[in-house]
């Protein structure tokens, strides 16, 4: 699967994203069957139009390819633009939090349970207002008055209710009742709130074999972890409600509506359920990104072992037999895919007067390395809309005047500190602009031992100030956040190499500089 910008041919930019599904390597790889791919097609089409879901517009296939043309998220994804291990402020989660409610709302008054909400699949408008996405685990779970249970594992297990965990075919069960998919929504979009306010999950999965999850069941909800002491009180009994293991006992949506934590005033929520001030929000976010250099990623990693993986299938349609796979992480639950949306932009080196350190001081990505990160002012002076001061793409990049032999060096020495695989050997080539380019593929797991997925691409650029290289940390599949925790470590293991506003180029070692 893929997913690309498009534009009529007269268009001056792209106006819309293609979901492109190759068939045969989605049957042969995927386990997916033409009836799934319909159900997919038919209950994005159902839900017309949302202002917090992205729009289907049309869908086709041909022998080879099944497509879905939707609305371009332009924003890219939330989460992406959320600090791990620090999450956002609380009217920030607030403001998103109640457009995710909403949109879930809307579904289930379809008879729609989406069945897969996490980071991945909550993307922004140009506006900065949250869009859901990806509905491959959709379900209806209500027609016509009548209501079907569902009896299949999917979804992301850090995000996923137990109800569904317990699906999973490495505990040796399936459910003799089945699960109702409008209540597996309803957790995963607490756990969603308890990511935005503290930027970690709560537990790796809903299992009691999770320390931390166990801990939750035998308190009631009142864990000893740092992470829940670090949540504003008033949303403790929000959660609570939310995430109560019996899915009977589940707050349901109009209790969620009507709590006084969701009824809060916020500065940012307009009286429509729209974002207000893009501009000012678009700044705390941005402003909130930043990476602590005196933080040591070794001492406080935890041990990541890959274990057998676990196969599921999408819908409730058919049960479908995988074998376990050695080389998948043990949480990978088939379908969980990543979207990875093209046309990240680069540094463009203008001819003119300026040194290299002087332009790459006004790059988005850079403030981030600064002790206090700043909005550029080239993007401040004329911002109107929340994509003029947060990019759309991913800000886990960096630069480095170091040698690229060295820096690969440096990065594939990080990866090692942080036991990350690296799938295979590098590859160096040459892009369309002629441009170096030396990729480091990685497949790992994460904190949450759930599949990580991407490639580390340096990319040489020249200019009248000579050359500077720019990394760029390319997320193919996984939850944004533990990206960009990974991103974070390795940056801070090979400090040395990244460029920082904050340092003069002369204070680097002239060996290191092109």
């Amino acid at each position: 699967m893929d997913i690309k910008k498009a534009a009529p041919p007269d268009a001056p930019k792209p106006v819309f994203a293609v979901k492109f599904i190759n068939k045969d390597y989605a049957v042969r790889h995927g386990r997916l069957t033409k009836k799934q791919l319909d159900v997919e097609v038919s209950l994005h089409a159902r839900l017309k139009q949302h202002r917090n879901i992205v729009a289907f517009f049309q869908s086709g296939e041909d022998s080879q390819w099944r497509w879905i043309a939707m609305e371009l998220a332009e924003g890219g994804d939330l989460f992406d633009k959320i600090e791990s291990d620090v999450g956002v402020g609380e009217d920030v989660a607030h403001l998103y939090f109640t457009q995710l409610i909403s949109a879930v709302t809307y579904m289930h008054s379809k008879g729609v349970g989406h069945r897969d909400i996490k980071p991945e699949n909550i993307l922004l408008s140009a506006e900065g207002n949250l869009k859901i996405a990806d509905f491959g685990l959709a379900v209806l779970f209500e027609y016509n008055g009548q209501r079907k249970l569902c009896t299949t594992s999917c979804g992301s297990p850090p995000y996923t209710a137990p109800e569904v965990v317990t699906c999973d075919r490495k505990e040796k069960k399936r459910l003799d009742h089945g699960y109702e998919g409008n209540l597996v929504d309803i957790w995963s979009c607490a756990v969603v709130l308890f990511v935005l306010l503290v930027g970690n999950t709560p537990w790796d999965e809903p299992l009691d074999r999770s320390y931390e999850f166990s801990e939750y069941v035998k308190t009631e909800g009142r864990p000893d972890d740092e992470l829940w002491h670090n949540l504003p009180d008033q949303t403790l009994p929000l959660l609570r409600g939310m995430m109560k293991v019996e899915p009977s006992e589940r707050m349901p949506l109009q209790d969620i509506q009507r709590h006084p934590w969701f009824r809060r005033s916020n500065p940012y929520l307009g009286s429509t359920g729209a974002l207000e001030n893009p501009v000012g929000l678009a700044t705390q976010m941005f402003e909130s990104m930043r990476i602590d250099f005196s933080h040591d990623p070794v001492a406080s990693q935890h041990s990541q072992q890959p274990a057998q993986g676990v196969g599921t299938d999408a819908m409730d349609i058919d049960v479908v037999n995988v074998d376990n796979d050695a080389t998948t992480p043990r949480n990978e639950i088939m379908f969980d895919w990543g979207t990875r949306l093209e046309g990240n932009d680069a540094l463009s080196n203008v001819p003119g007067t300026s040194s290299w350190d002087e332009q790459l001081a006004e790059e988005p990505s850079c403030s981030q390395f600064s002790s206090v990160p700043r909005v550029p002012l080239t993007r401040t002076q004329f911002a109107r809309q929340f994509r003029d001061i947060l990019p759309s793409h991913s800000l886990t990049r960096f630069f480095s005047f170091w040698p690229n032999e060295k820096l690969h060096t440096i990065l594939c020495n990080a990866l090692q500190m942080l036991r990350i695989q690296t799938a295979g050997a590098s590859q160096l080539s040459d892009d369309a602009d002629g441009r170096a380019l030396d990729t480091i593929k990685i497949r790992s797991t994460d904190g949450r031992n759930c599949t990580l997925i991407g490639d580390i691409v340096i990319n040489s650029m020249t200019g009248i100030h000579g050359q500077v290289l720019e990394v760029d940390f390319v997320k193919a599949k996984g939850d944004p956040l533990e990206w960009r925790r990974l991103f974070k470590n390795v940056v801070i293991l090979s400090k040395e190499a990244v460029f920082r506003p904050d340092e003069s180029m002369d204070s680097l070692p002239q060996t290191n500089v092109q």
